[in-house]
Formats: C-alpha cells, sequence, structure tokens
C-alpha cells in the first residue's frame, strides 16, 4: 500500500489560499498577542488589523509559538488519518516553533519535521518541493524530509525595507541605526543566511526604484536559479508597486511560475507595510 502523505508548516511560510489549496498543505498557527489579547495568525487577526493598531496605539504584537500541547494534537489528527506527515517550520534560530513540533513529533513514527532554516516564502520554496516530490510518489517521507533539509541552504531569500521603525520598536535594531538609516534615506535589505537574518546591501533613494535595483541586484541573469518557483511577497505594499516589481523580475529571466503572496502577520509585524523581497532557490548554497 502506498504510503500516505501530507504536508505541513507553521503560518509563517506565507503561501497564498491558492497554493495551499493546490498543494494540499495544512497549516500550524503561530498565535498573536496584540493589547493583552489572544489572537490566531490569519483566523482572527491579519496584518492590516496590526497597522491600525500601530497608527492607533503605537504597539506591535507578540507572536507565540505553538506549545507542546497544541502540536501534538495538530499532528495527532493527521497521524490518526493514516497520513505521514512532513512538518516545516520557520527557522529554529527565530522561534522555538521548531523545538516544540520536534519535542511534539518524537510520540509519532511517522511525523518528519524540517527545520527551513528560513522564514516566509523561503520556507514555503521547500513546502512546494515537498509537496511536488509527495505527488510524484517516488520517496518516502523520511526520505523527502531529508532532501528537503539538505535543500535549504539553497534558498535564496531576502527582503528590502523601507523603513527601520517597526524593527526599532519590536527591539531588533537600535535607535542609532534607525536615525542614521533615516537621515541617509537608506533602505535595507534584509538577508537571511545561516537560519538568520543579516542585514545586506543598503540601497538609498525611492522605494521603488530602490525595489527595481534590489530585484536586478538579487537575480541577475538567472543562470543559477532554479526557475521553476519564483517569489515576489510584500507586507502590503501598494500595487503599482508590486505590479512595476513583477514586470522586472519577468524582463530578467523566464521563470515556469511567479508566484505574488502577501507576508502574513509574523513578517507584517516585524518589518511594516513597505516591505518586499525575491525568494527563489539557487543551484548552489548561498
Amino acid at each position: 500500500m502506498a504510503e500516505k502523505i501530507i504536508i505541513t508548516s507553521d503560518s509563517t511560510t506565507d503561501l497564498s489560499p491558492e497554493l495551499l489549496e493546490r498543494y494540499g498543505v495544512q497549516l500550524m498557527r503561530l498565535g498573536v498577542s496584540l493589547n493583552d489579547k489572544d489572537f490566531t495568525d490569519g483566523v482572527d487577526i491579519t496584518p492590516e488589523m496590526i497597522y491600525e493598531n500601530y497608527r492607533t496605539n503605537k504597539t506591535l504584537p507578540k507572536t507565540a509559538a505553538p506549545n507542546l500541547e497544541e502540536c501534538d494534537a495538530f499532528f495527532r489528527k493527521y497521524v490518526d488519518q493514516g497520513y505521514s506527515v512532513i512538518h516545516f517550520t520557520i527557522s529554529s534560530e527565530m522561534s522555538s516553533t521548531y523545538q516544540n513540533s520536534v519535542i511534539a513529533a518524537q510520540d509519532f513514527e511517522n511525523v518528519h519535521v524540517v527545520d527551513s532554516r528560513n522564514l516566509s516564502t523561503g520556507g514555503g520554496l521547500l513546502v512546494i518541493r515537498a509537496a511536488e516530490l509527495a505527488r510524484e510518489g517516488k520517496l518516502s517521507s523520511a526520505e523527502i524530509a531529508q532532501h528537503c533539509r539538505d535543500l535549504a541552504p539553497y534558498v535564496d531569500a531576502s527582503f528590502v525595507i523601507d523603513s527601520l521603525e517597526f524593527l526599532y520598536k519590536g527591539g531588533r535594531c537600535s535607535a542609532v541605526a534607525m536615525l542614521g538609516a533615516n537621515l541617509m534615506n537608506f533602505k535595507p535589505c534584509i538577508v537571511v543566511k545561516g537560519g538568520k537574518m543579516g542585514v545586506g546591501k543598503k540601497y538609498r533613494g525611492k522605494f521603488e526604484s530602490v525595489l527595481l535595483k534590489y530585484i536586478e541586484d538579487r537575480v541577475g541573469d538567472a543562470s543559477d536559479i532554479v526557475r521553476d518557483h519564483i517569489f515576489i511577497t510584500h507586507a502590503g505594499c501598494d500595487q503599482p508597486v508590486v505590479d512595476a516589481c513583477v514586470e522586472k523580475l519577468k524582463s530578467l529571466a523566464q521563470f515556469k511560475e511567479v508566484h505574488v503572496t502577501r507576508a502574513g502577520c509574523t513578517v507584517s509585524s516585524h518589518c511594516g507595510r513597505n516591505t518586499l523581497g525575491v525568494l527563489f532557490i539557487r543551484t548552489h548554497e548561498i
């Protein structure tokens, strides 16, 4: 009898509802605490609610990893239906989601937890790869999970942030850095490497112009990029800006699928509305 495999992830992978349905991906959603009230990421709180609250109260939410009981219940639901589970989490360097999932998975023989070493659709790229391999039916769940662990260092994920205000308010950059960036009109590129976020190139100028230059820098001639899937993921940028970025990307190379997705509560609460990234898999480790 063929192994029944289901692909799951936490809610930080920022895949669109259409992609979740297309690949049959199920989400373990993070908790969000805002103004002493508890919410569930993507269910009863959205990035727009976070932005509106910040405009009104100047407070940002805190995200919470699913606890052990929640992880156990989530896995058990699918195991009891006869599935082998391949579960993806945000980088273990950024959240305790991975650790809690691993501990809960120890109670099951057929739950495989993959540390994406990434965030947002950087992890989403691995989720899609796993789903495609599962549909091919040539590899076991354990083999697919290991393939994705080995592939994680090949994922190129980065974002450009228009303002450091949310990072500053969230305690992720100093007031001096924020002041310097504002005075110099810097738009920093945040790069994920080794499971951690760091600052890459610093751009100057108008946000849309910066984004077009950033995409050109990251993609180049695309000779070392796997062209099956590439993402433009943003945290609420104006549609004309997003459209211009998509056209720029398509002008650089021919990709099989260009996905445009909206970042969820995790990225949005840390980076703010005017944040946009291009994410893809390279043919070599980054």
